[in-house]
């Protein structure tokens, strides 16, 4: 048995208190601790005491005023997505690197490089992830693996060493402390990280063998300015039903139209949870993840570049575990969007510093594509019923709710916007060559209504706990164990 010296322990709870106050104490305004801050629960309580008395004595004047807000709202969601369609299409703004580029740098000018390999109970999968990170071609030494476990997650620390992990794999037993994030366990593997540069995979992640070396010579052919790319994410599942399908579309748009789209405008890329490579410098210098964001990527993203940091999007490809469960994908989808809320939020705390730090271009982003996309799919089921009241019994109550142009830019929004999002899911399928998955994108519909479902319980969760992160289980499309 190894005792830990003073000194050790020291240094570990130096670094418990750093992943979990860092941010905070760097720069409090960025941190999710507490989501409103007190100027915004006093907006907040303003805007609810006016306008309850107004909606009792001007009901339909106030939801007419409403309905408009939230038409013109759509509308600027639907023509954003189409001009960063638009912008993806003009040009390639995926990073390329090629195999002879990244196999040409000598193994002794290669740098340390860091992965971060946050689990939680997954003892099912953390041994075909190790065997993964086996394939990298990257010199073991020059690779510093830390498989990040929570202390008291006995059973995956035990499948962990039953692998017998390599020397350049160090399994680090994260305190069990609150918050119980995965940020938070990023962050303290972040304190003894030796890289010069530093990634994440997740623990069903299957990322493409050369992508460290391409980060390598892509971060150094784009210079300092540039401290992260997000490689492209996929499913190795997607054939497995419908809901893989639908999933696998929908990265497909994220990840070959959208992201390369605000890399195109040069707006900020709010990054996924894996396969974004940092320099680590940078990313300590940041303040790193927020561990009290539920998608402390996007929060990043959009962190690094208020702070005057570029990310770019690097062309390779990280396979992984596509959602076949409808309540797991649930899980999942409602805490991503409950993360986009409170960047919304933490980002809108100081609209005066926000916008001048990443201009009217990145401004834009964070209302329409980080607040909008899970405001909009939670109101869509909203109007899908009250279009459905209309068409069946055409209410005089329901009309009176439209103004007559905002009712036009309603119906084009229903008959338009959807028919757009259809063909950039049908787009997404020619993208990446999978003719199979042509009768899933014309059945999107069907996936919009579960992201309602997510988005509702997002809001629901925003309420009672912000910070709680609910656990996504992987290995489901591994055959079931026989008790």
């Amino acid at each position: 048995m190894t005792t830990l010296d003073d000194a050790a322990v020291d240094r570990r709870a130096d670094a418990l208190a750093e992943s979990i106050d860092g941010l905070r104490n760097r720069w409090p305004r960025h941190c999710a601790q507490v989501v409103l801050s007190r100027a915004q629960r006093i907006g907040l309580a303003a805007v609810v005491v006016l306008s309850t008395p107004a909606l009792v004595c001007w009901t339909t004047l106030v939801l007419q005023v409403v309905i408009a807000a939230v038409t013109v709202l759509y509308a600027a969601v639907i023509a954003f997505r189409i001009v960063l369609i638009w912008a993806a299409g003009r040009h390639e703004h995926r990073i390329r690197v090629t195999d002879e580029e990244a196999r040409a740098v000598p193994d002794a000018e290669l740098p340390v490089y860091t992965v971060l390999v946050p689990a939680y109970r997954e003892p099912d999968v953390i041994g075909l992830l190790l065997e993964q990170l086996t394939a990298l071609e990257y010199p073991v030494s020059r690779l510093d693996i830390k498989l990040l476990l929570e202390a008291d997650d006995r059973e995956t620390i035990a499948a962990a060493r039953a692998a017998g992990p390599g020397p350049h794999v160090e399994i680090v037993l994260v305190p069990p402390a609150p918050p119980r994030t995965k940020p938070k366990a990023c962050n303290y593997g972040l304190q003894f990280a030796r890289g010069e540069l530093v990634t994440i995979y997740d623990a069903e992640d299957r990322p493409e063998p050369l992508q460290l070396r391409r980060a390598v010579v892509a971060l150094r052919r784009l210079g300092p300015s540039v401290v992260c790319l997000q490689a492209e994410l996929g499913y190795f599942n997607s054939g497995q039903n419908r809901i893989t399908r639908w999933f696998t579309i929908d990265y497909a748009t994220w990840f070959r139209s959208l992201l390369p789209g605000l890399a195109a405008l040069r707006m900020p890329i709010p990054l996924g949870g894996t396969s974004n490579h940092f320099r680590t410098e940078a990313l300590r210098e940041v303040g790193a993840w927020d561990p009290f964001n539920v998608t402390e990527d996007a929060d990043l993203g959009i962190r690094l570049a208020r702070l005057g940091h570029r990310v770019g999007v690097l062309d390779s490809v990280t396979l992984e575990e596509a959602n076949s469960d409808f309540i797991n994908w649930v899980k999942q989808r409602s805490r991503w969007y409950k993360g986009y809320l409170v960047t919304w939020l933490v980002h809108m705390r100081t609209p005066r510093t926000t916008a001048r730090q990443l201009g009217w271009r990145g401004l834009v982003c964070l209302n329409l594509f980080v607040g909008g996309t899970p405001v909009t799919a939670l109101l869509n089921i909203v109007f899908w019923g009250m279009t459905a009241v209309w068409f069946v019994a055409r209410p005089a109550a329901v009309e009176a709710l439209f103004l007559p142009p905002f009712y036009y830019l309603g119906m084009v929004c229903l008959v338009f916007g959807n028919a757009v999002v259809a063909y950039l899911n049908v787009l997404a399928v020619r993208r990446i060559d999978r003719p199979d998955l042509l009768g899933a994108a014309l059945l999107s519909p069907v996936y919009w209504a579960m992201m309602s479902v997510a988005a509702a319980k997002a809001v629901l969760q925003l309420v009672l706990d912000p910070s709680y992160w609910e656990k996504t289980t992987h290995g489901l499309h591994l055959a079931r164990r026989t008790p």
